[in-house]
């Protein structure tokens, strides 16, 4: 299989928001606020609850995944279960968060400088996604496997 470059490039940006979601752990209420978590969530890190931990590692660790997804379809790892509907379900997710950008532009109120940008840079994810599963799909077809029956 050769290297995909859409794939890849899906792969690091994703892995890079997982960075971005680990650092904001270590970062603090600051960095909550910074990458537009919002107030409540960089309070409740102030007060040194648990949820925004564990709500950012979560998300770190599906972004993490979908890096690993996106490498895998890209040849770069091993095949993955599920290669292609995985990376189906990925764009499209991808996909449709950045399409919150219609909504944002029409609504004013909604029309923040996070929710726009936001809804750009993970429009350009789903892109990526799409684009790179389109192109390696004849690749991406799960492999038959024969088993030798007899002595």
């Amino acid at each position: 299989m050769t290297r995909n470059p859409w794939l890849l490039i899906g792969g690091w940006l994703s892995l890079a928001a997982a960075l971005l979601h680990v650092a904001c752990i270590f970062g603090g209420p600051d960095w909550y606020r910074f990458f537009g978590a919002g107030e409540a969530l960089a309070q409740a890190d102030a007060r040194g609850e648990w949820t925004p931990t564990m709500l950012t590692a979560g998300i770190a660790t599906v972004l993490a995944v979908w890096a690993a997804y996106a490498f895998s379809g890209a040849g770069m790892l091993r095949r993955l279960p599920l290669m292609r509907t995985a990376l189906v379900v990925i764009s499209a997710i991808y996909l449709a968060r950045g399409l919150f950008i219609v909504p944002v532009l029409i609504d004013a109120s909604a029309r923040t400088p996070f929710n726009i940008w936001s809804s750009l840079i993970v429009l350009g994810y789903g892109v990526a996604y799409a684009v790179g599963t389109w192109k390696a799909w004849p690749d991406l077809k799960a492999k038959k496997v024969t088993y030798a029956v007899g002595s």
